[in-house]
């Protein structure tokens, strides 16, 4: 399996294929509404505003797996990610990204990069991943990075 076979529904309910990023680089992010790392957001679309005319997206996929803290409704999520922060790259619909019931594209990304000693596993919200042109998982980045700290890495697979 690569990137490009898996999709995912954004957060109005529409059924995106991940091949429609072939070429383009790509950062997937787990991402939560009441999280101490909620303020990445803003970094993530400062990325996405500096970038997206080179090719760059950024998919927000929200999760409640840590701590609650993401109870609301894609209705919520959506309306607090515009209003709070401007967000405007592509949210999906609530997921799971560990355990039986994580989403395929979480799985896919775990088995390629590991989360360093602990494993594969994701550990809190706001996980970041850099896939390349290709559809290759090229770096990790751990929820306490700050988004500008993977500037470098976006830069070399633009």
């Amino acid at each position: 399996m690569n990137f490009y076979e898996l999709e995912a529904k954004t957060i109005k309910g529409e059924t995106v294929s991940m091949s429609d990023y072939e070429g383009k680089p790509v950062v997937v992010v787990n991402t939560a509404s009441k999280c101490g790392f909620t303020p990445q957001y803003e970094g993530l679309e400062e990325l996405y505003q500096k970038y997206r005319e080179e090719g760059l997206h950024i998919l927000g996929f929200p999760c409640n797996q840590f701590a609650n803290q993401e109870p609301g409704s894609s209705e919520d999520i959506e309306e607090f990610c515009q209003l709070n922060y401007g967000v405007s790259f592509t949210m999906f619909e609530k997921v799971e990204v560990n355990g039986k019931n994580a989403h395929p594209i979480f799985k896919f990304l775990k088995s390629k990069l590991s989360g360093g000693l602990l494993g594969s596993r994701i550990k809190w919200n706001f996980t970041k991943f850099v896939i390349d042109k290709n559809g290759e998982p090229v770096k990790r980045f751990a929820p306490t990075t700050a988004p500008r700290k993977m500037e470098q890495t976006i830069q070399k697979v633009l």
